[in-house]
């Protein structure tokens, strides 16, 4: 069993692209199973195969605790660590090759609370990796882009597990743009002279000086185009998550 957990700023495209990796994936022949993660999600692009909202319902602890629908879900983020040995019990009465998990829609309930590696770490013993989104109409200029760096370098230091990077929802921008983007994760340089071109004052010191900071710990994005509306990327995505935890082979025989 190998575990995938797609991670990402609200909007970024999880639930989309783990519905549209999921079907890629069957029609290659291969096993998998989705866990829906998001206890406040109201509707899902796919059926999930093990689903948290039937261990943590939102509405009941808004009645129970007297929150907001905001407390709810940070509550319920820990809630779900308590649940989390029922849960991978069931991932693992599944016996699926592949596990896609998408997780809660706003990423600081599961990336930035205690719970979140824990839950990570609990769900499965199994070889996992994490799938970093980065939202393409987002990261088109540098200073949202260098944010995001920022932002999945702060994923990768809560859960020191194996990223792949991908640039979601490229359909919705010109190519050059994407080549843009992704060049810029593959060459500083490019990224650097960007910056001090479209960015002044404080918006540059900063953006430079966290794009270096990141580089010089040796932290790599290189960003993988995909688009859960027209397949594109979904082959080399997919070869990136066999490099890390196959070592090329495919999941199922």
């Amino acid at each position: 069993m190998f575990i995938i957990f797609i991670i990402g700023t609200a909007g970024s495209g999880k639930s989309l692209l783990t519905a549209t990796f999921s079907e890629w994936l069957k029609m290659s022949k291969q096993d998998v199973a989705i866990i829906n993660l998001d206890p406040g999600v109201l509707t899902l692009p796919y059926s999930p195969d093990v689903d948290v909202c039937d261990y943590v319902n939102i509405e009941s602890i808004m009645k129970e605790y007297g929150l907001g629908p905001n407390g709810a879900l940070i509550l319920a983020a820990d809630l779900i660590a308590d649940k989390i040995e029922e849960i991978s019990r069931e991932i693992k009465d599944l016996k699926s090759d592949i596990v896609l998990i998408d997780t809660p829609g706003q990423m600081e309930l599961f990336a930035f609370r205690a719970s979140g590696p824990y839950i990570v770490a609990e769900i499965a013993k199994e070889p996992k990796a994490i799938v970093y989104l980065f939202d393409a109409v987002f990261s088109a200029n540098p200073l949202n882009y260098v944010s995001n760096l920022f932002l999945s370098a702060a994923v990768y230091n809560r859960f020191f597990t194996p990223q792949v990077h991908l640039l979601s929802k490229c359909d919705l921008l010109p190519r050059e743009e994407v080549n843009k983007i992704v060049d810029w994760s593959a060459n500083p340089k490019t990224l650097e002279i960007a910056i001090e071109k479209q960015l002044e004052g404080t918006k540059r010191l900063l953006s430079r000086n966290m794009m270096r900071a990141i580089h010089q710990i040796g932290l790599k994005f290189l960003l993988i185009p995909v688009s859960a509306k027209t397949n594109e990327g979904m082959i080399n995505f997919n070869t990136a998550l066999e490099r890390i935890l196959t070592g090329g082979n495919k999941y199922t025989y």
